[in-house]
């Protein structure tokens, strides 16, 4: 929840701001200003929460922390990468890429009750998958929308 709201008050703080100092709303670089804000934010769960991230991964994935510690670093770099016309393009098809890929380990977390902040079992367990993939996916429609030559190209 707290990403969705990252995302959203960013995106419309942002385009707020744009349109009051310019008169243009400047929705394409606003939209991945927010979800540039959004990774960095989860980013650092990778570094704040390395045992419970490490969890969330099925035990026959090895090298568990340290993929924590990588995929933290590349969400920081796509994140930045977002902000510049130039790597826009490449960062947005490697978040749809990422965010396909943490898919099944959202699955696994859930389905063993994983608290990623306590790392502990106590989790909220399946029922939390009826958020988390419509958020995936709302996510994943953003990073489409906002990142990925058929929008970049046009003109806002």
């Amino acid at each position: 929840m707290k990403p969705l709201v990252i995302l959203l008050a960013v995106f419309g703080l942002s385009s707020l701001l744009f349109w009051l100092i310019t008169g243009d709303w400047n929705l394409l670089f606003c939209g991945n200003l927010a979800m540039c804000a959004m990774l960095c934010f989860t980013a650092l769960g990778h570094f704040l929460f390395p045992k419970g991230m490490a969890m969330m991964i099925p035990p026959f994935i090895p090298f568990r922390t340290a993929l924590v510690y990588i995929t933290g670093v590349a969400e920081v770099a796509f994140a930045i990468a977002l902000l510049f016309p130039a790597s826009r393009w490449y960062a947005g098809y490697g978040l749809l890429l990422f965010f396909v890929l943490i898919v099944p380990a959202n699955i696994y977390a859930a389905w063993h009750h994983i608290d990623l902040e306590k790392g502990t079992a106590t989790g909220p367990g399946p029922s939390y998958l009826w958020f988390r993939l419509p958020l995936q996916v709302f996510f994943i429609a953003w990073v489409a929308y906002f990142a990925t030559p058929l929008v970049a190209v046009l003109s806002w």
